[in-house]
């Protein structure tokens, strides 16, 4: 057992005092209160997707408090209460000032926990996680408590039916329809769109990240697909957790462990092979840093290696919503995530050798799991793919220094042409003047404009918020239209968001990056053949030069910040605008943000693969 383990003095009345309380409330033995303690986490916020959080952590504690004593195989540990951490509804704030504190509540999820996982000594603790950004905050945090911990997840939302096509419809349906005319419509989708509870249902950012989570080692696999209702959940899931989490603390079995570099390769190119969301590369380098890594595209997989793999090795593999068909209940009716996993783990594209929650390697696990075939349908084979390359691209170029751009090609829809994009830049100075536009405007916009809406990064936000309404709307306009127009941000995009979108690019407006110096009518070129987003007009020296010189002097007379910022008026948002890293490490708050900054990227820059066993053009991603 670890000697980080916090001990309550027994010689000390008053820090006895209130433990001593504690276990006799919650009904556990007073002599275990100097062993080790364990601990039930949850996510809790103000939408559909926390609904099912609590009962399901109050069924994992009275399994804890079930197996706790002396004896008989029980855990001889101190049981805490049950603690939640906060958060806020991406669904319901997409589109307002308010969606500036969703990427924020990772950060304080994160925080939330380390504090609680700290002062608390909890030497092993259990998480059910809700929603997109709480669970990679519970992640990280973990990590870096670095003690026994076993994550579940809460499961995702049934689908609505729309009762006049009888179709299967979800919030996306709803975004997607808020351009409609038809007042009548709208209503009927925004009232049977959501029935129920669990997160988002489609491989939207909840699905890719719990996915990310299960594959990457700290989550059992059949967990993650099931929806947040089905009794499993409650009668027989919580037991399996206690469980491992037994054995994990036996076997001194600590995240760190377990999330390891090739198990963070694994879940990244399962995140291709699901068409997952963008988000999963602003994630993953917070995630790789509370592991050890200090940068994920230097220690764990190149731009250069992302591409490759997306372009040339990974399939897409399902059919499924935000691009596709079905949703992840429709996923796990035919097997769950496993099925996908073991196609990948078949075509050698997996390390099949690291360690996971359940004391298995990923290979281990698969094979106790037996998942079957994919059903060609649903979930779609290797050798016969829903789409032949994966769903995420990074994008360089004179636009992108960062190379931290990225695009869901899974979901583009239309307007490549040999792989190549050619539009017209039209410059938004924040999301809330486009959206103004699109709902009071909409003929303005033209075939093959490219939007691009700046001083909504991490800092310029501050905060990097989604832009689920404003792609919604273009994604519609386009449809009716019969017209593409593009979407280049440096800001960020919902899982659900479909079209030509590239967000996180960098260095962000506000930071002085290149998207700064775009105007209107400038040429914007997006070509998949090279990976690069390049504004010509910006390749000109006397050109680039004059227009970062006019910025400038607008920064330096407004105090040192650009007055296209967005308003950090809380203490919070204060703290995102000074702290924030930018996209590359993960956009998340860090008091050394200067040094992150200016670190020098020299291993993408050169193409340097980390992996010796990795060779382009193999097929094999190990």
């Amino acid at each position: 057992m670890s000697t980080r383990r916090v001990v309550l003095f027994d010689n000390n009345p008053g820090r006895n005092a209130q433990t001593v309380g504690i276990a006799r409330e919650l009904g556990t033995d007073i002599e275990l209160i100097h062993e080790p303690s364990v601990g039930v986490v949850g996510n809790k916020g103000d939408s559909q997707c926390y609904i099912g959080v609590q009962r399901k952590v109050e069924a994992i504690h009275e399994c804890l408090l079930g197996s706790i004593g002396r004896g008989n195989g029980k855990m001889a540990v101190r049981l805490v209460q049950p603690e939640y951490t906060i958060a806020t509804s991406d669904g319901m704030r997409n589109g307002t000032r308010e969606m500036r504190y969703s990427l924020i509540g990772r950060e304080i999820t994160h925080d939330a926990l380390s504090q609680h996982l700290s002062a608390s000594g909890l030497e092993g603790a259990i998480a059910v996680v809700a929603c997109d950004k709480p669970p990679v905050g519970t992640l990280a945090a973990l990590l870096e408590h670095d003690r026994p911990a076993i994550i579940m997840s809460d499961g995702p939302i049934r689908p609505g039916i729309d009762s006049a096509t009888h179709e299967p419809i979800d919030i996306i349906t709803g975004f997607q329809a808020a351009g409609s005319p038809d007042e009548a419509f709208k209503k009927r989708i925004a009232c049977e769109a959501c029935p129920g509870y669990g997160s988002c249902g489609g491989m939207f950012t909840y699905n890719t990240m719990q996915t990310f989570i299960g594959v990457v080692g700290l989550e059992p696999l059949h967990m993650i697909s099931p929806p947040s209702d089905d009794p499993r959940r409650m009668t027989e899931f919580p037991a399996e957790l206690v469980g491992y989490l037994k054995a994990m603390m036996a076997k001194d079995l600590s995240p760190r462990k377990i999330v390891s570099r090739d198990s963070i390769r694994n879940a990244m190119i399962v995140a291709m092979a699901v068409g997952g969301s963008t988000n999963v590369v602003l994630h993953a380098p917070e995630i790789a840093r509370a592991a050890g890594f200090a940068d994920f595209y230097r220690d764990i997989m190149s731009p250069e290696e992302f591409n490759h793999l997306s372009q040339n090795v990974v399939p897409v593999l399902v059919n499924a919503r935000p691009f596709g068909k079905y949703s992840m209940v429709d996923i796990d009716a035919k097997g769950g995530m496993q099925v996908i996993v073991k196609e990948l783990l078949d075509a050698g594209m997996l390390n099949g050798d690291t360690m996971t929650c359940t004391g298995e390697t990923l290979a281990q696990q698969i094979a106790r799991l037996n998942p079957p075939a994919p059903d060609g349908d649903v979930i779609y084979s290797v050798a016969k793919p829903y789409k032949p390359t994966g769903g995420l691209r990074l994008l360089g170029g004179n636009v992108s220094p960062d190379f931290s751009a990225v695009l869901k090609l899974a979901g583009v829809e239309g307007g490549l042409e040999n792989n190549v994009f050619i539009g017209k830049a039209r410059v938004f100075e924040g999301e809330a003047a486009l959206l103004e536009t699109l709902a009071k405007q909409p003929e303005v916009f033209q075939n093959h404009d490219m939007v691009i809406v700046r001083y909504e990064g991490p800092s310029g936000a501050p905060g990097m918020p989604e832009m689920l309404d404003s792609t919604s709307r273009i994604t519609t306009l386009c449809r009716e239209k019969g017209i593409v127009v593009g979407l280049m941000t440096d800001a960020r995009f919902s899982g659900g968001s479909v079209g030509l979108v590239i967000g996180h690019v960098g260095p962000e407006a506000a930071l002085g990056g290149p998207i700064a110096y775009i105007e209107d009518g400038d040429e914007i070129r997006v070509d998949l053949n090279t990976n690069e987003l390049n504004c010509p007009a910006l390749a000109n020296a006397a050109t680039l030069g004059a227009r970062k010189a006019a910025w400038q002097k607008i920064v330096d007379a407004n105090g040192g910040t650009h007055p296209n910022v967005g308003v950090a008026d809380t203490r919070l948002l204060h703290r995102m605008r000074r702290s924030a890293v930018t996209a590359v490490y993960g956009a998340g708050i860090h008091p050394d943000r200067v040094l992150w900054v200016k670190a020098p990227r020299e291993a993408a820059k050169s193409g340097f693969v980390p992996s010796n066993k990795f060779k382009p053009g193999s097929g094999k991603a190990f």
